[in-house]
């Protein structure tokens, strides 16, 4: 369907590709990665024809479409409804929709044969065209990335530039492409919108390449992966995840191939310096020297990975409780966000919140925060120290700074040599800590404003979309620096690996209240999907009627009987208490596990036959334990639906 051959960019005299050829076949469903500035959103730049490659050529056969959504329709504008610009996909369909009107117009004074005639030749036409169920495609398409059936006669201009990018890559799925090129689509979706597309684009009828950052949808999506490193083009036949494991084998295979090969020239080297002034063995060296010269060379391999080899300290712990909110409230206009809500942060607590937009989650965390006005209570523990990372903290960045002088003004008080290792975690190594703010593109100042708010000092993070506007080789570096951090953290992610990697706890707002999930995002996946699934459009406004709260543990009873209230007190009291005991033997176990490790206990029978009795019985306890949990947080449960 479409072929590249020899492609070669220059980008200021580097080469950005050089000799690289690809071949995307009909149905083909394409993951195209690479570390950041490889030239992945180049490559597709080209294949769409607004750049010109240095050499080589595309060609793509005749009846070949190519649909592409990027970042530089968030400026696009229109006064025509949402609506309208999605259906401008069928743009022959609508005109015949117009020469129909016209004729019907015509037949108010004309009732020729020739004009019915013409009349049912375009109604035939027009059918043949699926005229009457584009509007209703438009519509399933719209509300299946998050907006809701009001929303669609609003104009586009009236519109953030994310949700504007969403009725683009709306129109740009109903005209179905033979060949549809979506680069970070991911960055303006919800959780449930990026699923929508998920299984759209897994029943698409044409070729999809994907340039994302986000892991978890590459394998959704894709049923091959192209890599873009040092100028080539190599594909891997599986998504991401196949990728990843199948790369590190020809790595090590490459790598072999290179050390072997560097020996052999060394050794041929050495043969052709010790004997290059006998007479007798001339033969042999010239033999060997244009040896070396036709030799094919192995290239050394070279690592894309980057391990963050530090961690972020804070001088100063905070106490136990983080923030606690108590009857909380807010509303804009008739959207009532949250209602009476309560919730309460601990130190150590690892939380993602999660949900469709429109249901407050970046709200909560200005509530968090307490940059949000609202109604009801907000208390901030002992010694707690923010910092909040959002999208427009990249506009608090002072343009004029050199990379290395906006690090320094985080008041981490590090020494350069610190924040240059900070620096290098995130990518900036040698003399790119010099460049100028303002020369950055937007993935790298995120990084830097991640970067500063990491060091700040803060033992108590708000992170909205960080992975927003990131690589995957930095999404992986923010989830390492985030594993490692000793402090607390709230995070708003649509992310899931990402936020599976970090989260201890899973936070969600439903029927105007916080509600939180004891467990990491698989475990939270895994329970919800074993309740009875409830209707939600992505960003409609919670209901306000009373329903069944879910197994998760919740952190609103309001609304109860006292007496129900009382008891939800006592059962939730002797929880924490069984949770507490639980983790104390959890700690002796641990212990225990650390002294049968050691080969001394093997060298005195009896002692060892005593730990591993005293190791059986602690098992013994916390099954029993465990079981008492399970049987409290279910009256628990029961209670909460009273």
């Amino acid at each position: 369907m479409l072929s590249i051959n020899n492609l070669s960019y220059y980008l200021g005299g580097r080469p950005l590709y050089e000799n690289a050829s690809l071949h995307i076949k009909p149905k083909d469903k394409i993951g195209l990665v690479g570390i950041n500035g490889s030239g992945k959103s180049t490559l597709l730049k080209i294949i769409y024809g607004d750049i010109q490659p240095s050499a080589g050529e595309i060609q793509k056969a005749k009846d070949c479409t190519i649909g592409f959504l990027n970042q530089d329709l968030l400026s696009y504008q229109s006064e025509d409804s949402i609506l309208d610009v999605a259906l401008e996909a069928f743009k022959d369909t609508l005109a015949l929709q117009e020469e129909i009107d016209a004729v019907l117009k015509q037949m108010e004074t004309d009732y020729s044969d020739q004009v019915i005639e013409k009349l049912a030749h375009l109604q035939e036409r027009f059918e043949a065209h699926e005229g009457y169920t584009i509007k209703a495609k438009a519509e399933e398409v719209l509300e299946g990335i998050g907006f809701q059936t009001a929303d669609l006669s609003r104009p586009l201009k009236t519109f953030s530039g994310g949700w504007r990018m969403r009725v683009m890559l709306a129109k740009l799925l109903l005209e179905k492409p033979s060949l549809l090129m979506l680069d970070e689509p991911t960055n303006h979706l919800d959780l449930p919108s990026i699923q929508w597309v998920e299984n759209y684009l897994k029943s698409y009828e044409g070729a999809v390449v994907v340039v994302s950052h986000d892991q978890t949808f590459l394998n959704n999506c894709s049923e091959t992966t192209v890599e873009v490193s040092q100028g080539n083009l190599t594909s891997y036949a599986g998504n991401y995840a196949f990728y990843k494991k199948e790369k590190v084998a020809r790595e090590e295979i490459q790598q072999n191939a290179y050390e072997n090969q560097q020996q052999m020239i060394k050794q041929t080297e050495r043969f052709i310096e010790r004997f290059r002034a006998k007479a007798t063995k001339s033969n042999q060296v010239q033999s060997r020297v244009k040896a070396l010269d036709r030799m094919e060379r192995v290239s050394e391999v070279v690592r894309d990975e980057v391990s963050v080899n530090f961690k972020f300290k804070f001088t100063q712990k905070s106490g136990r409780d983080v923030v606690v909110l108590d009857g909380v409230s807010k509303s804009f206009g008739d959207l009532h966000i949250l209602g009476n809500a309560h919730a309460r942060i601990e130190r150590g607590d690892k939380i993602a919140l999660i949900g469709a937009n429109g249901k407050g989650k970046s709200t909560l965390l200005r509530i968090i925060d307490g940059s949000e006005p609202i109604q009801g209570e907000r208390e901030e523990g002992y010694n707690v120290i923010k910092s909040f990372f959002a999208q427009h903290q990249l506009e608090a960045l002072n343009i004029n700074n050199e990379i290395l002088q906006e690090m320094a003004q985080a008041g981490s008080k590090k020494t350069e040599t610190e924040l240059r290792n900070v620096l290098g975690c995130f990518l900036f190594t040698n003399e790119d800590v010099f460049k100028k703010i303002k020369v950055l593109s937007g993935g790298e100042k995120s990084r830097v404003a991640l970067a500063k708010t990491l060091i700040s000092e803060a033992n108590f993070l708000l992170l909205d979309e960080p992975t927003n506007h990131l690589d995957i080789q930095s999404v992986n570096i923010l989830t390492q620096a985030l594993q490692q951090y000793e402090g607390t953290f709230v995070t708003v992610s649509h992310d899931r690996l990402f936020i599976q990697g970090v989260a201890n706890k899973i936070w969600y707002i439903e029927d105007q209240q916080i509600k939180e999930y004891p467990g990491t995002y698989d475990e939270y996946v895994y329970w919800r999907s074993r309740q009875t699934p409830k209707p939600e459009k992505p960003t409609e406004t919670p209901a306000k009627k009373e329903t069944q709260p879910p197994a998760g543990k919740t952190i609103s009873n309001n609304g109860k009987d006292p007496a129900i209230k009382s008891a939800l007190r006592e059962k939730e009291k002797a929880l924490e208490k069984l949770e507490e005991e639980i983790t104390r033997l959890e700690n002796k176990k641990l212990d225990l596990e650390n002294q049968l490790a050691s080969p001394d206990v093997y060298e005195n029978e009896a002692h060892m036959q005593e730990l591993n009795a005293s190791y059986a019985r602690l098992r013994r306890e916390e099954e029993k334990l465990s079981k008492e949990w399970e049987t409290l947080a279910e009256q628990i449960e029961s209670l909460q639906g009273s």
